[in-house]
């Protein structure tokens, strides 16, 4: 276990590399591997475990009846999933979660988080508070994404997420983290639809792109 890579993440900041070793003992910490496409957690399933990714990526999706996919979410080495349902271990996953490359989850028993520490561990309320963070900044994830499918074409909801990953990389030039099927479901699009409108930005001179890197180019007129 890595401990210096686990106190920089967001769920142990603050807390030194030394003292998360008891800290896991007290969560009942344990790591998994799985290979890409594996299914980690899956819909329907009740969870007592939220999972910090170590190595690789895992993807947040949900499935219809039909077997359309949509992407919510791609987690990344020391971001965390499945926190909120962990937290009510009666409430079945909405979502699925699946291996989006070979990864290795470190999983922690969220009952053992939330309640009163029986080794009087010092650093508890800081894991809570961290925890708690956590879960506001993905509350402030989900609006942003009702904000990028707010709009009624394509063009639109292009437009505004891209705005907002250039104002988070504070440059017009950026790389996204989703592929062009995953950006396509992120947005509620079809994906064909969506590669179209990006060629015609292009020609509109909106932007550039190649693969998942952007450099979006200033307009004055009203385009959408």
């Amino acid at each position: 276990m890595n401990l210096t890579f686990l106190a920089q993440t967001p769920l142990f900041r603050g807390i030194a590399p030394q003292d998360i070793t008891a800290m896991l003992g007290c969560l009942h910490g344990r790591e998994q591997s799985f290979f890409k496409g594996q299914l980690i957690y899956g819909a329907g399933e009740c969870v007592t475990a939220m999972g910090m990714v170590l190595e690789g990526s895992v993807c947040i999706q949900r499935d219809d009846f039909w077997g359309n996919t949509s992407v919510l979410d791609s987690v990344q080495p020391g971001q965390m999933f499945a926190e909120t349902y962990s937290c009510i271990p009666d409430e079945p996953l909405m979502v699925s979660v699946v291996a989006e490359k070979s990864c290795t989850v470190l999983f922690l028993e969220t009952p053992h988080m939330l309640q009163v520490c029986s080794n009087g561990c010092g650093f508890h309320q800081r894991l809570v508070q961290n925890l708690l963070s956590i879960s506001a900044q993905k509350n402030l994830a989900l609006s942003r994404k009702i904000a990028f499918t707010t709009a009624k074409t394509i063009r639109g909801r292009l437009l505004t997420y891209l705005s907002a990953q250039a104002a988070e990389h504070k440059s017009p030039s950026f790389t996204i983290s989703f592929n062009r099927q995953q950006l396509a479901d992120y947005l509620n699009v079809e994906r064909s639809a969506l590669s179209n409108e990006l060629s015609k930005m292009q020609r509109d001179g909106l932007l550039t792109v190649e693969g998942r890197q952007f450099v979006l180019k200033v307009q004055e007129e009203n385009l959408l």
